[in-house]
């Protein structure tokens, strides 16, 4: 058996308010067998291949909650998916997935691909033969015939086609399942964003028939009304939650609390490129964006860290950026890393796998200059990251 010594000027165990100032992690068979001081840990493993960090954080790998693996952010990311096979489109899937790994995200939720893709690389990743993040995989998303994401293939109506395809899914090794609850921007002549794609009762029925086969669900909802109904059916996750209507936007305090008491996780995705979004918005309409998420904290809704990556404005290898929004709304940089890793690994169902770094965990690190407790920006300067315990260098993710 092979251990690894990692060594570093501070290690953050998860939450982020427990640290370790010159510390030390030991890694064996894929998990975390040490944990503690350098000078109580060193000794023990005299024979340890050693990685040494004297300027760096040793951090819990990064959880990216939202992304789309099988698109490629190009301006119409759905036009190429239709002139692709699907072992076409899993190589891609592969070089996203590497790009998430060298940007020290060790865990995925793919909400959405086509073909069971997600859940194919994941089984790979997990056999070791590519490199990429654990994949937590939706595989097809729910939606209304001709809506958001319809041409991944998920189309229902009614609830015998509603109840096939959640079957379907786990049958293709589902995860979760996951349902585009409202409209959204990528499918021309679809409902728009803030309109209901399923009714309370639908989602009802999708949450009933998803716990049927064992698999929790995340919905996709702008609008607010959809925002409500996707609480009452008791949903785990919801996705981007932006409280959209006709009008423009209706934040709903009584429905936030109830997010809050329910303990479901929202997924506000921000791309990394956040300030070209926010000015697309518009001052107004960004304005009242930022004061929703931060009237949102106030009442105690738990937020997990996602980029939507794969849609346009939105890479793979810029996870850092969309952290950085949090903390330019006023989040601590340790609420925002808890985030991305303790707190989301608690909304996919993976705690007490993965998140922390303690004894016993499935060794997901991740390595970096610098002290991001300080300075989120040291997040961008990735030095080593290990998935299961399997280390990457960044020339080596390839």
């Amino acid at each position: 058996m092979t251990e690894i010594l990692i060594t570093a000027r501070r290690l953050v165990v998860g939450p982020a308010d427990r640290t370790i100032d010159d510390a030390a992690l030991v890694v064996a068979d894929g998990r975390i067998t040490a944990c503690g001081t350098r000078a109580e840990v060193e000794p023990t493993v005299p024979d340890a291949v050693r990685y040494d960090f004297p300027t760096g954080t040793i951090l819990p790998g990064l959880i990216d909650s939202h992304v789309h693996l099988v698109l490629g952010g190009e301006r119409d990311p759905i036009a190429p998916l239709l002139h692709r096979t699907p072992d076409t489109l899993l190589r891609d899937m592969i070089e996203r997935a590497r790009q998430a790994l060298a940007a020290g995200v060790t865990t995925v939720r793919d909400l959405g691909d086509m073909h069971g893709g997600a859940a194919r690389l994941r089984d790979m990743i997990a056999a070791q033969s590519v490199s990429g993040p654990r994949i937590v995989a939706a595989t097809v998303p729910l939606t209304c015939p001709g809506g958001h994401l319809a041409a991944l293939g998920g189309e229902v109506a009614s609830k015998r086609e509603i109840r096939d395809r959640i079957r379907r899914n786990a049958d293709m090794g589902a995860d979760l399942i996951k349902v585009m609850a409202s409209g959204g921007a990528l499918t021309p002549g679809g409902p728009p964003m803030w309109a209901a794609q399923f009714d309370a009762d639908q989602l009802g029925y999708i949450v009933e028939q998803a716990e049927e086969v064992g698999l929790p669900v995340a919905a996709h909802a702008h609008g607010t009304d959809t925002i409500a109904h996707c609480v009452t059916a008791g949903v785990r996750t919801i996705e981007h939650c932006s409280w959209r209507t006709a009008d423009g936007l209706r934040y709903d305090e009584a429905v936030a609390a109830a997010i809050a008491r329910r303990n479901v996780a929202v997924c506000r995705c921000i791309s990394g490129d956040w300030r070209g979004f926010l000015a697309q918005l518009g001052e107004r309409n960004a304005a009242a964006l930022c004061d929703a998420i931060q009237r949102m904290r106030r009442a105690g809704v738990r937020f997990i860290a996602g980029t939507d990556a794969g849609v346009p404005g939105a890479p793979f290898g810029d996870y850092a950026g969309m952290l950085e929004f949090f903390a330019a709304i006023g989040f601590p940089n340790g609420e925002v890393i808890d985030m991305a890793t303790v707190h989301a690994a608690d909304a996919l169902g993976i705690a007490g796998r993965v998140g922390r770094l303690e004894t016993g965990y499935e060794a997901d690190v991740l390595v970096v200059d610098g002290d991001p407790l300080t300075d989120l920006g040291s997040l961008r300067k990735t030095l080593l990251v290990a998935a299961r315990g399997r280390i990457h260098r960044n020339e080596d993710i390839a």
